[in-house]
């Protein structure tokens, strides 16, 4: 059920590019604490919405609301100040740069020195980089992944580097954390463990979940409610069972040889 406060509300959101409509009056309240399942075929605007939710995409008409706030103009660094983090499709881990180092990269919007302090390696910057170094390692406690925090980001398996990304996405304590296709190119042992680690992430911190997947066995396993889109509208939300035995989604998405009992 949606909370009287909706920790995410989307209002009849509208994107467009060169005249070109992406989004078309999308409309959608998630919970806080809430795990949301983002579905639909490739040119959907799954990953539109996420981008014009933190800022990336810029709004052409409706309404995003953040704990009741508006997002309207607001630009990405100040979304994420306010307690949304997000992954991308495509891994974004920095080579050359250990493991903790690229966990640590999620706290530099929240880092007080400047850049004399860098220059002369002042004390406060040191201790500021302890405190980072120190988050960075829990939060790689967190998501089960220490032993690999010497070694160099781009040396980790695909499925690996997807774990780290959450890592980084948590190191900051949002209350809101954004994932596009966490589970694109895991095992099923990995996908497994992505399963449980996202109940974690809502059960032991509180944070709410919005993601996109296509891995729909994820899909079916921990989401609360799924939102369904394609040609970009929402098509169909509820909870996964409804979602996928909808009409509509199995004649856009599912396809007709559809089985939830396989997946």
């Amino acid at each position: 059920m949606i909370a009287a406060h909706p920790k995410i509300e989307v209002r009849k959101l509208g994107v467009s590019f060169g005249g070109v409509v992406a989004l078309d009056e999308v409309s959608l309240k998630i919970a806080p604490a809430e795990i949301r399942g983002i579905i639909g075929p490739n040119g959907a605007g799954k990953t539109t919405l996420l981008n014009a939710i933190t800022g990336v995409s810029k709004q052409t008409s409706g309404e995003i609301l953040l704990d009741g706030s508006s997002l309207f103009g607001l630009k990405s660094s100040e979304i994420a100040s306010r307690g949304m983090r997000r992954t991308f499709q495509s891994s974004q881990l920095f080579k050359g740069m250990t493991v903790l180092e690229n966990v640590m990269a999620g706290l530099h919007s929240t880092m007080k020195t400047n850049l004399l302090d860098a220059i002369f390696t002042t004390g406060r910057l040191r201790q500021e980089e302890r405190a980072a170094a120190d988050k960075a390692w829990a939060a790689l406690e967190f998501v089960g992944m220490t032993q690999f925090a010497d070694r160099d980001g781009g040396e980790l398996s695909f499925g690996q580097q997807r774990i780290i990304e959450i890592a980084r996405a948590l190191v900051s304590e949002p209350s809101v954390i954004l994932l596009d296709e966490p589970a694109v190119g895991l095992s099923l042992n990995r996908v497994v463990e992505l399963e449980e680690l996202l109940r974690k992430v809502r059960g032991e911190r509180g944070v709410t979940v919005v993601m996109i997947e296509h891995v729909i066995r994820v899909v079916m396993n921990v989401c609360d409610r799924v939102t369904v889109m394609a040609s970009g509208r929402k098509i169909a939300e509820g909870t996964a069972d409804e979602v996928t035995s909808d009409r509509k989604v199995i004649e856009a998405y599912l396809g007709s040889g559809f089985n939830a009992d396989r997946h």
